[in-house]
């Protein structure tokens, strides 16, 4: 449980709340903004550490994905509140994930808890955590956050169709297991 990447993960997770109340509290976007490089950083070094350091867990496999979409969420959930982003992408990305969460005691009828993470979930992530700080740095006036708004909007428009793409995926792969899998035994039957 406490390895450096479970750890890093931690720290960000732990980060949500202060993210928040950076943007809607006291508007402080250039603290925000660090925040949100920092814990971009800390996603990717979880994982290399992971496997460089060969830390990789179970708890570690859960709490990574669980961090990135909470922080996701978290910080979609901020920009929409500040009219940085409209309220359609603070809907879509959630819609995604409760569809996701849904298919949850589907896998477990085939003995499943979730699926692998695969690269086009990271990629979509990815995307989406480029997006969130050039958003904020195009809140800013001038050339630098006009490039900033645009490389951001970029990064959102494919992050979101990543995001989705890869929830197709993911239902996919249920429905594939759903077919090639026996559903295991309830408890007190026989297998």
């Amino acid at each position: 449980m406490w390895t450096v990447p479970n750890l890093l993960s931690l720290a960000r997770l732990a980060t949500i709340p202060l993210f928040l109340w950076l943007v809607l509290g006291p508007e402080a976007d250039g603290w925000a903004l660090v925040l949100l490089m920092v814990s971009g950083l800390t996603d990717y070094l979880d994982g290399y550490l992971a496997r460089v350091l060969d830390q990789r867990s179970p708890i570690g496999e859960l709490l990574d994905p669980i961090a990135d979409r909470l922080y996701i969420l978290a910080v979609v959930f901020g920009l929409a509140m500040r009219d940085i982003v409209p309220w359609w992408v603070a809907v879509i990305l959630p819609l995604r994930d409760l569809l996701l969460w849904g298919l949850v005691p589907v896998l477990r009828t085939r003995g499943f808890s979730a699926l692998p993470v695969h690269f086009l979930g990271k990629a979509a992530t990815f995307n989406l955590l480029y997006a969130f700080p050039l958003l904020l740095l195009g809140e800013g006036s001038g050339t630098i956050a006009t490039l900033a708004d645009v490389f951001g909007w970029a990064f959102a428009i494919w992050g979101i169709g990543l995001y989705w793409w890869a929830g197709v995926l993911y239902a996919w792969q249920v429905r594939t297991l759903l077919i090639e899998l026996p559903p295991l035994p309830r408890a007190g039957e026989r297998a």
